[in-house]
């Protein structure tokens, strides 16, 4: 990254795009190719707007699945820093699943800024790029590639299951169990696994012992989505802040 020094993320971001997607671009492209004096106080403000123009407060609007190419293209570029890549793919987990999350939290009520049309089409956006995210695997970071394992068992097939236990073998001898990074792993190949019964186990296991619980009435794919969305917060906090993401 040493010939991207003292360009803003902003700046970064408008190369990469323009560079993947040169011809007609979704709506939310006008905040990297607005105006050339850039009105963002620094990076991080700049990340925050940007991220909930596309999903605006974890809720999908007619315009988030457009958005989502956007997200894909950054996360997919190695100009890309590792962080931000990570959280370009965390955002495309957050979209894939808001609608189970959200139903896990607000069960047995509807969640109250439920939107079914925009919510289906972001999930089949995201799943069009997870082809093209996990193909990435062997030249990404640690960070990313725990956050692809989250993004690979919401989209799984026969291709992508199997593949998952030696791909995260070298987490699992690395980081315990009862750590964070250790039980995202083991909880990741358990959604893997495809038993419903030791899914619904391991979520209620891990939910009365750290994480924000869900009624027991909540369908176990949508307690299990809000469990990982959970888990992949906490390791993409620890791991964007160390060594890991370089």
């Amino acid at each position: 990254m040493a010939a991207w020094s003292g360009v803003t993320i902003r700046q970064l971001f408008r190369h990469v795009i323009a560079d993947r997607m040169p011809g007609c671009r979704p709506p939310q492209a006008v905040m990297l190719f607005g105006p050339e004096i850039d009105p963002y106080r620094d990076d991080r403000s700049f990340l925050a707007d940007f991220y909930n123009e596309i999903l605006h407060q974890d809720t999908c609007r007619p315009a988030t699945a457009d958005g989502l190419a956007l997200v894909a293209a950054l996360a997919v570029d190695e100009r890309t820093p590792a962080r931000q890549r990570f959280q370009a793919v965390d955002l495309l987990f957050s979209a894939a699943t808001v609608a189970e999350r959200h139903l896990a939290e607000t069960w047995p009520a509807t969640p109250q800024h439920a939107d079914p049309d925009s919510e289906a089409r972001a999930r089949s956006a995201v799943q069009a790029h997870v082809p093209d995210l996990l193909t990435r695997w062997s030249a990404e970071c640690p960070a990313v590639r725990l956050a692809l394992a989250g993004l690979a068992v919401v989209f799984p097939t026969d291709r992508t299951l199997p593949a998952l236990t030696p791909r995260l073998r070298t987490f699992l001898h690395q980081h315990p169990q009862g750590a964070d990074i250790g039980d995202y792993v083991r909880f990741v190949l358990v959604l893997a696994a495809q038993d419903e019964d030791r899914i619904l186990a391991a979520t209620e296991k891990l939910t009365d012992a750290y994480w924000t619980g869900t009624a027991r009435g909540v369908p176990t794919r949508a307690r299990a989505l809000h469990l990982l969305g959970q888990m992949l917060t906490r390791v993409g906090t620890g791991l964007t802040r160390g060594p890991a993401a370089q």
